[in-house]
């Protein structure tokens, strides 16, 4: 059985962290499904689904170490080309993907304690985020 749910998230941009868990643990329930796995994918290239905990030091780290890896005043040509200022936002997306796949079992997910799905949008300023959750299984 395949069950496909499509969710709008605000988001503010710079590096913002959303836990969609219990969205993703909904659709997984609404879908009756016990076991199978469930996809997460964000429809943007500017934002990421990740894997990580979810309290205040990291979604503050977070953003900080993306910052170190790619600032956003490098020069980067898609700027220049595209009279734009989120190069860095695209990079970073590029980094951490746009999907994730999570095993469920008995109607739960297989995820460790302290684990949650979240999902990163990187962009310069608010955006209406596409996240679609597809659930495979029986």
């Amino acid at each position: 059985m395949v069950r496909t749910e499509r969710w709008e998230i605000q988001t503010r941009g710079g590096g913002e962290m959303h836990d969609l868990t219990p969205r993703v643990e909904a659709a997984i329930a609404a879908s009756g499904c016990q076991e199978g796995i469930v996809t997460v994918f964000v429809a943007h290239t500017t934002a990421a689904v990740a894997i990580s905990e979810y309290e205040p030091g990291l979604i503050d780290d977070f953003p900080a170490m993306l910052e170190r890896l790619v600032p956003p005043d490098q020069g980067y040509r898609h700027n220049a080309i595209n009279h734009d200022d989120n190069a860095h936002s695209h990079l970073r997306a590029s980094l951490l993907g746009p999907s994730l796949t999570v095993p469920f079992d008995r109607g739960r997910l297989a995820l460790g304690i302290w684990q949650r799905i979240v999902l990163i949008d990187f962009d310069t300023h608010p955006r209406s985020r596409q996240v679609v959750v597809q659930v495979l299984g029986e």
